[in-house]
């Protein structure tokens, strides 16, 4: 780890453990997503790499306001979202364990543990309410302007700024005479995918008139570093989101919308020569071909008898380029089994179905944009999963983006059950249960940005819960 990065290292522990959560949080973003990836320390054999410095940290400030304060850790409490998360990280590092059944494994693991579990209930832990939800995607626009401005010098010049603080030049990928772009990240793949799944958040700020100028500043952001990249699977990404944005007038029909996606692959299978998958070949946005990605799916699926129990380490031998795990639900049961794909699936699953729930809860009120956008970004990741697996600042942006979805969703879900209709003398009676949910201590748990109003009756609200 060279000095410069030491030093930001340390002044952002020093912000988790003592600042507030709102200035905590915004160091640990600019700190992780600002210095190159792979910057550590390495003690006794073990990895220390910023986000797990920082999480030690955040370790210590979690304990201290439990031991002294009582207060709870979590807005809510664990709600079923955080439980399948748990599950899916538990049940990949016993998976990693008994794949190799070593010391190393087992020290690899709870490295990995710590990566997910510290960092994802950090972020649970300074994430409170909507407010909170809102400050961070704001703290994400300078954040990507400085890569955004980096990218573009490296794709111009061929110089990594980075390269400064990394102790060491970084040698830019080439593809057809242009430069890919990859500034602090690992590669230029994980590094446009951070423009392009940050693309949704950013049209938010910009749609809710409270940031307008802070969301514009953001999308032009994630479109440079997204472009500056020059990787099919980011722009893909990139694209899928816009496409999704475009879809909210129809956004009451989307069980068509999904049916119809599924008879358009049937239709594919049927057609085809090849395996539906490999149409991934024909996605040919940034001159990448595709076929690595398609004959991993392709090979994943042949060998399903390999990985199905707790994963495999054999994958390499299973032809051309299938050592490199570009894809992150074939990653899940490389590294995982079945039992781990299926749990990260579910949380996909709960993930698209908490935010759908919000959404009719929240029909017709302004904060209805706010969970389309959530699930817009949603659909970018699991887009690009198809052609990467998260490993560097990729992994710390996707635990930071489900517990957005968890704030965010548990914040309206765990405050509709209090307006369940009263049975008084055969007439429904709503008088208890507003006096309940609009009292001053529910209010403040709804999702509403800063000084919005409270649900009233006779709003879009209260008439889809008369409904």
């Amino acid at each position: 780890m060279t000095f410069v990065v030491l030093v930001a290292t340390l002044l952002a522990v020093v912000f988790v453990l003592l600042l507030p959560k709102k200035y905590a949080i915004a160091s640990i973003l600019v700190v992780v997503f600002l210095t190159p990836a792979g910057q550590q320390i390495l003690v006794g054999g073990l990895h220390f790499y910023v986000i797990r410095i920082i999480i030690l940290a955040g370790v210590l400030r979690l304990l201290s306001v439990k031991l002294i304060t009582g207060k709870p850790l979590f807005a809510g409490g664990l709600n079923s979202f955080d439980k399948a998360f748990c599950l899916w990280a538990f049940a990949r590092g016993i998976a990693g364990m008994l794949l190799y059944r070593q010391i190393g494994a087992v020290v690899n693991q709870f490295a990995f543990w710590q990566d997910a579990f510290g960092s994802y209930f950090l972020f649970r832990h300074f994430l409170q309410d909507g407010e909170d939800v809102h400050r961070t995607v704001k703290v994400f626009v300078p954040v990507a302007t400085i890569l955004a401005v980096c990218m573009f010098y490296e794709h111009v010049t061929r110089v990594n700024v980075f390269s400064y603080f990394n102790g060491y030049a970084i040698v830019p990928w080439i593809r057809n005479g242009m430069v890919r772009a990859q500034g602090a990240s690992a590669n230029s793949i994980t590094a446009g995918v951070i423009g392009a799944t940050l693309l949704p958040l950013f049209f938010w700020l910009w749609k809710s008139g409270k940031a307008r100028s802070w969301g514009m500043i953001g999308l032009a952001a994630s479109t440079i570093i997204s472009v500056t990249s020059l990787a099919s699977t980011p722009i893909t990404g990139f694209l899928a989101g816009i496409l999704a944005l475009c879809l909210w007038p129809i956004r009451k029909h989307m069980k068509e919308v999904r049916w119809s996606i599924v008879l358009v692959v049937l239709g594919l299978a049927l057609v085809m020569k090849a395996p539906v998958w490999f149409v991934i070949t024909r996605i040919n946005i940034a001159g990448g071909e595709g076929w690595d990605r398609a004959n991993l799916i392709d090979q994943t699926i042949r060998h399903f008898s390999d990985w199905w129990l707790w994963g495999t380490n054999n994958n390499s031998k299973w032809g051309y380029f299938t050592w490199d795990q570009c894809n992150q639900f074939a990653a899940e049961g490389l590294q995982g089994g079945l039992t781990t794909l299926v749990l990260f699936v579910l949380i996909l699953r709960r993930g698209f179905g908490r935010i759908g729930q919000c959404m009719k809860l929240l029909e017709g009120d302004r904060q209805e944009w706010f969970f389309w956008c959530l699930g817009t970004g949603l659909f970018a990741h699991i887009i690009v999963f198809l052609g990467v697996d998260y490993f560097d600042q990729t992994r710390t942006l996707w635990f930071l983006f489900l517990a957005m979805i968890s704030v965010a969703t548990s914040s309206i879900l765990s405050a509709a059950p209090v307006a369940e209709p009263q049975i008084e003398e055969g007439l429904v009676n709503w008088q208890i249960a507003s006096a309940s949910l609009y009292s001053g201590k529910q209010r403040s748990n709804v999702f509403p940005l800063k000084n919005a109003q409270p649900f009233k009756p006779g709003s879009s609200y209260m008439r889809k819960l008369d409904k």
